[in-house]
């Protein structure tokens, strides 16, 4: 695919993340994006490269089968299997240093001091933002995901905070029962933008083995299926807070993209349709700017969060 420039046919597809301005809004969701994609299309005419989540140390990941297929979606457990802090600083990053699309290094801990520890080791030349996935689980909380409280929330973001100066991306949890005040103290710590959200925790059953379809018993549904619940968090928190975010979720259609910007995504990532479709992204960013021509749209602003909706009453 031809590397269009952001004002082509005069429509600026161009997505600000805080200090950052990205050719275009799309992006991979992290953990669905690798270098084999290379060989599939031109990854430089992405907004963004999101890697797989690093940890600080090798890292084998759970025990198998890691995925199952649902009627409309997947479901994994991975386990953030990781080849450690210097296999990507001698391997990964000189890899990705070939492409013009701006570096996001995603980074997971089980605690405070090892998050902390891992944001300033990739602090790099060469990355241009941290994402912080602190949906894992925290071992000094009872193996509570960091965002599932807005305390843990606020703690690990302002020790991330503390030992990096590039723009930090907060990654949160949709399993929580409050999204908003997670957001807020994510914003407060001082996050520079939120990605909205990873996976909805959830379990499949052989009922012919009586045994559940993952070798972790639970994993994280992503797909199709998850989408109302991402835009509905999206919403929540792009109204909430004053910095980006960043929808997650679900997407895989020209339309779905367009519902996040509207409801306040100010860019979006793509996960799971990237396994269906490998081309998906490239596609989407065609299909996005000539929806905008169509709809003689200038710039993405006339979009994101443009939605007009009333108060949210009783909800049944």
């Amino acid at each position: 695919m031809k590397d269009l420039p952001a004002f082509e046919h005069g429509v600026d597809l161009s997505a600000r993340i805080g200090a950052l301005t990205f050719k275009n809004p799309i992006m991979p969701a992290s953990g669905t994006f690798s270098e084999d994609l290379a060989d599939v299309f031109d990854l430089d005419v992405l907004g963004a490269h999101v890697l797989k989540t690093i940890m600080h140390g090798t890292r084998a990941g759970n025990p198998t089968p890691r995925v199952c297929d649902l009627q409309s979606g997947m479901l994994n457990a991975i386990g953030i299997p990781s080849k450690g802090i210097e296999y990507f600083r001698d391997e990964m990053l000189p890899f990705w240093a070939g492409f013009k699309a701006p570096l996001v290094v995603s980074i997971s801990a089980h605690s405070f001091d090892e998050f902390a520890r891992l944001a300033g080791e990739v602090s790099l030349a060469g990355v241009a933002a941290i994402e912080a996935n602190i949906s894992c689980p925290n071992i000094e909380a009872d193996g509570n995901a960091f965002a599932m409280r807005p305390d843990t929330t606020h703690e690990v973001v302002t020790r991330l905070r503390a030992e990096t100066d590039l723009p930090l991306w907060a990654k949160l949890t949709p399993n929580t029962g409050e999204p908003v005040e997670v957001a807020l103290a994510a914003e407060a710590a001082g996050a520079d933008a939120l990605v909205v959200a990873n996976t909805l925790l959830g379990m499949s059953i052989d009922i012919g083995k009586r045994r559940p379809r993952l070798g972790n018993v639970m994993g994280g549904m992503s797909g199709p299926a998850i989408k109302p619940i991402a835009l509905r968090m999206t919403y929540q928190c792009a109204k909430a807070v004053t910095i980006p975010v960043i929808g997650c979720g679900g997407i895989s259609t020209r339309d779905d993209v367009l519902e996040f910007l509207i409801a306040g995504a100010s860019a979006v990532q793509i996960g799971t349709a990237t396994f269906q479709s490998p081309t998906v992204m490239a596609r989407l960013i065609t299909e996005l700017r000539d929806w905008m021509v169509e709809h003689s749209i200038n710039s993405l602003d006339e979009v994101i969060g443009s939605i007009s909706a009333p108060e949210i009453g009783v909800i049944e």
